[in-house]
């Protein structure tokens, strides 16, 4: 009885184990980096993640929006030294597979904050990310972005991305040295920020993780 009853838990055991191998195996493998990508992960890192100032995370933006950053800085309505030179080397279908590949690394799951669910809000980022300002004509950033910024479409991740990089790419935006959007609609909020607002949204939306 000792013998059988041993050899039952055993195979039970087994079983387990198995189950957990196929498990393991049978769990999505991590995607390997197309040629066209190899280049970018030096500043993005291999999954997109961002290299803090080097380059901003890519993890979490659609391949819509990716595909029109591309060829943005190929029609030089995006201006940044490094990334000119670089997006000059994807070019054709290599466009396609790099924003595929970008847009499917993983980002970490967040407790979504939708418009409307504070009505009082005492934070002035936060308030500008889910009110806006109407006195000064000012939408809510979420309105474009989505709840908690995630983004979508033509509309890009903000939750989680560098404070560095938003901060940097709004001033590009109240400069002119940033264009490329429908009816220059980030130019004309951007140029309504003060410093202070731009620092503490920057701030806001890299804090959401």
């Amino acid at each position: 009885m000792m013998m059988k009853t041993s050899f039952y838990v055993l195979s039970v055991l087994a079983g387990l184990t198995i189950v957990n191998i196929v498990q393991v195996n049978a769990a999505e493998p991590q995607q390997a980096i197309p040629p066209a990508a190899q280049l970018c992960t030096s500043c993005h890192g291999a999954q997109g993640q961002g290299i803090d100032i080097i380059g901003p995370r890519l993890a979490g933006l659609s391949a819509e929006y990716i595909t029109n950053q591309l060829k943005l800085f190929h029609a030089g309505k995006r201006q940044n030294p490094t990334m000119l030179a670089m997006a000059a080397t994807v070019q054709g279908d290599n466009i396609g597979l790099v924003a595929q590949y970008f847009s499917q690394q993983p980002v970490a799951d967040i407790s979504l904050q939708f418009r409307g669910d504070k009505v009082a809000i005492s934070d002035p980022s936060e308030r500008l990310a889910f009110q806006g300002d109407w006195s000064r004509t000012i939408p809510a950033c979420t309105s474009c972005h989505g709840p908690s910024a995630i983004g979508g479409g033509n509309f890009p991740r903000l939750a989680g991305q560098q404070a560095s990089y938003i901060k940097t790419q709004l001033l590009a935006w109240q400069d002119g040295t940033r264009t490329g959007d429908v009816d220059n609609m980030m130019g004309n909020i951007a140029r309504k920020l003060t410093a202070a607002e731009i620092d503490g949204l920057s701030q806001y939306f890299a804090n959401i993780k």
